[in-house]
């Protein structure tokens, strides 16, 4: 099912119902949205793009971040979501190893793009775009099978380089539907709101509610502001949105300090790790059954494990805190298990890799066999967190990817930002490392061996990677800890920050 279909099929059952919003502003009714992305993907098709061709998507969040998916993949073609925080030598990375053909872009994220890349860029500020979309509409969606690929999302990998991962039409329609089943049910008159990025978790949500032919929001900000989705809930509610448990703290320390309760958002959906169970617990007390957490990846987006609503609230229970500290059950559309090493389910209760297959999991990585390999085994995708699960099947991270950091919700690889450090001709070693930090969950910090100053480290960073990924603190040593093989201790480095 090509994904540009459903909004066909609602843009015909109910063409004049309200789709886009910027803030409180009508932009576009379903009638609209779906013109708007018909004529953008007869423009593509007069460009030669359709099935296969792959095209970049690189801007902040905005209402023309909907047309531009849903005018590709009238097309037939391929998008490539692009993390608006990502700086552009890490954008023309992505657009060269994926060989894209064309890449739309935000003027506000995309300067010094076109220098860094030969992939023709075309922006959505500019005149031409709006010409674009005012093409001769395309009758219908290009037909997909539910083998053909429709997104292909890069993830950071633990060698540092991008990953892109191949999702199928098949994969987007089984993530989509089994959030009815197992997350929430979604109406007519429910709105989505975009305050994460749309090319990550807030995006992948879009689906469900075009679906059923709701609203969509994106704030004026464009961004995560507590007071401003709190101001704006009770106005275009009811909302549901997509948020990271930093993410979730933060509006939550933003309602309780106004004596606010979160009134007209419906649902809140968490992810990007577990919460402490201090943080939900004060979350439900003062905002009331509004959340529910679900695990996944990129390699099986959102579509891994849930926690209902009813268990994230329940205090009934004997366990509720053992399973309001899990990620849920395994999700309708998947089978989830616990295995060691050698590929053997362990017994309940016991610590081993949670694995996942079904029909959300990738199709594999772009144009890389080997890590498809590694990742995929005998159908089953190893997610690299551990975890164990209980007699009821309620799963429980015990922890993630060794060295993963995550920070406000953006995962960020340590090798990545070391290899750009190590660039620096006075560094002769770096190991980075999460510090625990009260609002953002993690900060990065960069253990350093060498005599380099640290502007120029900044500046290094800067000049190379996202500024989110940037060490926020500099420690100099001697030496790095080393086991017998030579490999650094890192679990000695957070130990040492944790001391301090």
């Amino acid at each position: 099912m090509n994904p540009a279909e459903w909004l066909r099929r609602t843009a015909i059952r109910c063409g004049q119902a309200p789709a886009l919003f910027a803030g409180e502003t009508l932009r576009m009714d379903y009638a609209g949205f779906d013109r708007a992305a018909a004529g953008l993907g007869a423009a593509l098709q007069a460009r030669g793009l359709g099935p296969g061709a792959r095209i970049g998507i690189f801007m902040k969040n905005r209402v023309e971040y909907l047309i531009a998916l849903y005018g590709i993949w009238y097309a037939g073609a391929v998008a490539i979501p692009i993390n608006a925080k990502l700086h552009v030598a890490e954008a023309a990375w992505i657009l060269d190893n994926a060989e894209a053909a064309l890449c739309l872009v935000s003027e506000d994220v995309a300067e010094g793009l076109a220098e860094r890349t030969e992939v023709a860029l075309v922006s959505v500020d500019d005149p031409g775009f709006g010409a674009m979309l005012g093409a001769p509409p395309m009758a219908a969606p290009v037909l997909r099978d539910p083998g053909d690929m429709v997104w292909l999302f890069y993830t950071s990998g633990t060698t540092g380089k991008p990953k892109g991962v191949m999702m199928t039409c098949g994969n987007i329609s089984a993530m989509a539907l089994s959030y009815f089943v197992d997350a929430d049910e979604v109406k007519a008159g429910d709105a989505i709101l975009y305050a994460a990025p749309m090319s990550h978790g807030a995006g992948i949500y879009n689906f469900m509610h075009v679906m059923r032919g709701a609203r969509h929001v994106v704030p004026d900000s464009g961004g995560f502001e507590p007071a401003e989705i709190l101001e704006l809930a009770p106005k275009m509610g009811p909302i549901s949105m997509f948020a990271a448990p930093t993410m979730v703290r933060r509006l939550v320390d933003v309602a309780k300090a106004r004596g606010m309760t979160g009134e007209g958002i419906k649902t809140i959906v968490y992810a990007g790790g577990p919460m402490y169970n201090a943080d939900i617990i004060e979350a439900v007390d003062v905002m009331g059954p509004r959340f529910v957490q679900i695990y996944g990846q990129g390699e099986c987006p959102m579509a891994i494990t849930a926690l209902s609503r009813h268990d994230v609230a329940d205090r009934s229970h004997p366990r509720w805190r053992d399973r309001l500290g899990s990620v849920g059950v395994a999700q309708s559309v998947s089978h989830v298990a616990i295995f060691d090493e050698d590929g053997a389910e362990v017994p309940r209760g016991e610590t081993g890799e949670i694995v996942v297959r079904g029909a959300a999991v990738m199709a594999g990585y772009w144009k890389n066999d080997a890590a498809t390999a590694k990742t995929v085994r005998d159908g089953w995708l190893w997610t690299g967190d551990m975890g164990r699960m209980d007699e009821d099947g309620y799963v429980t991270m015990v922890d993630r990817s060794k060295d993963m950091i995550i920070s406000g919700g953006s995962n960020i690889y340590p090798r990545e930002v070391e290899e750009v450090l190590l660039e620096h001709p006075a560094v002769s070693e770096a190991a980075v490392v999460g510090r625990k930090h009260p609002e953002w969950g993690e900060e990065v910090v960069a253990f350093v061996v060498g005599d380099a100053d640290r502007a120029a480290l900044d500046a290094l960073c800067l000049d190379r990677i996202a500024r989110f990924k940037r060490p926020k603190d500099y420690v100099f040593v001697d030496a790095l800890p080393k086991n017998n093989y030579g490999k650094v201790l890192k679990t000695d480095l957070r130990a040492k920050l944790e001391e301090e």
